[in-house]
């Protein structure tokens, strides 16, 4: 029901509103970032109204007051107001495609959309995670199957997300002016699953090859996956995120050891020298990283004699340059 005290309203922001559709989207920061109170009906019936108009507007300024959007507390209602206007549709029309999306037989109310708004509130507030979050499960449009006893899956839902990115991008170049985060926020959908797949007995080895992988994301990704657990089953919630804690904990424990002592032993690019007659050159330094590379995929253990290393390298020349 709309009150009169409501169309008054209205009629004041229509005027702003068909100077600037932008105006819609900082209606919806304002409830991301002002208590998450919906405006009435008669605001929603406007943005209806002038939401094709967004797809003209300046891409930078859209980037800028969507991620307005996603940084406030309230983010949920204020992306559930975005698809009431229609708004969603329009400049997401990957993320409408997951309302109703079931991703569990016989609950509704863990369709993707329900579980994304949630996704994105309970992130951390930085905005490539946010965005991340925003858009991590989009390839399950794409991938959802059922099982013959009733089972919902997405295979491969992460990759197939991060190429629909791609075209999304494509279509809505709003990260075009900043290149590197474009690649963070495809790189952070690609691996969201990564570290929710860690289990205890992960080797050494294991862990080191993951944070590896991961690089500088290693810390919005683990970040992502926290929130990425968004389960009503107490216990099945607590051991998600000790589970990525305690992998988070293994990743800091290790790279201290490793900071104290080296992976490789001192001297051993010119034992690699000596035992390939080679001059000093880029090659040495390219096979003692390639060298480090084996050892954090657990092909050798770390901290051994030179001599051991050099046996290696001897058993697998071609594969690192050396001569035969």
């Amino acid at each position: 029901m709309t009150l009169p005290g409501d169309t008054k309203i209205a009629d004041r922001l229509r005027p702003l509103v068909e100077a600037d559709p932008v105006v819609l989207l900082e209606i919806a920061g304002a409830i991301s970032n002002d208590g998450g109170r919906v405006p009435p009906d008669s605001i929603t019936e406007l943005g209806i109204e002038h939401s094709p108009r967004l797809a003209d507007a300046d891409k930078a300024r859209l980037r800028a007051t969507v991620e307005h959007v996603l940084l406030g507390r309230d983010v949920d209602a204020a992306l559930e107001w975005l698809h009431e206007t229609r708004i969603l549709a329009l400049l997401f029309p990957e993320l409408e495609a997951t309302v109703d999306l079931v991703q569990e037989t016989g609950r509704m109310h863990k369709d993707v959309w329900a579980h994304t708004k949630q996704v994105v509130r309970q992130t951390v507030g930085r905005p490539l995670v946010r965005w991340a979050a925003l858009l991590h499960d989009v390839g399950k449009v794409k991938t959802r199957s059922i099982s013959p006893s009733g089972e919902v899956h997405f295979f491969g839902h992460a990759e197939v997300g991060a190429r629909m990115f791609d075209r999304l991008t494509h279509r809505l170049p709003i990260f075009s002016s900043e290149i590197s985060l474009e690649t963070t926020v495809r790189f952070l959908i690609l691996h969201h699953l990564r570290a929710n797949q860690y289990e205890g007995d992960w080797t050494d080895s294991a862990v080191r090859r993951f944070a590896r992988e991961m690089g500088g994301h290693l810390d919005d990704l683990l970040c992502l996956s926290r929130a990425d657990i968004t389960t009503k089953r107490p216990e099945k919630k607590k051991r998600g995120l000790e589970q990525i804690s305690e992998l988070a904990s293994r990743i800091r424990t290790l790279a201290e050891e490793d900071s104290r002592v080296p992976p490789l032993p001192s001297g051993i690019g010119d034992a690699i020298m000596k035992a390939f007659q080679l001059p000093p050159s880029r090659l040495i330094g390219e096979v003692k990283h390639a060298l480090e590379d084996a050892v954090v995929a657990g092909e050798i253990p770390p901290r051994l004699e030179a001599e051991a290393y050099v046996q290696f390298l001897n058993e697998n020349r071609a594969r690192f340059g050396l001569p035969t």
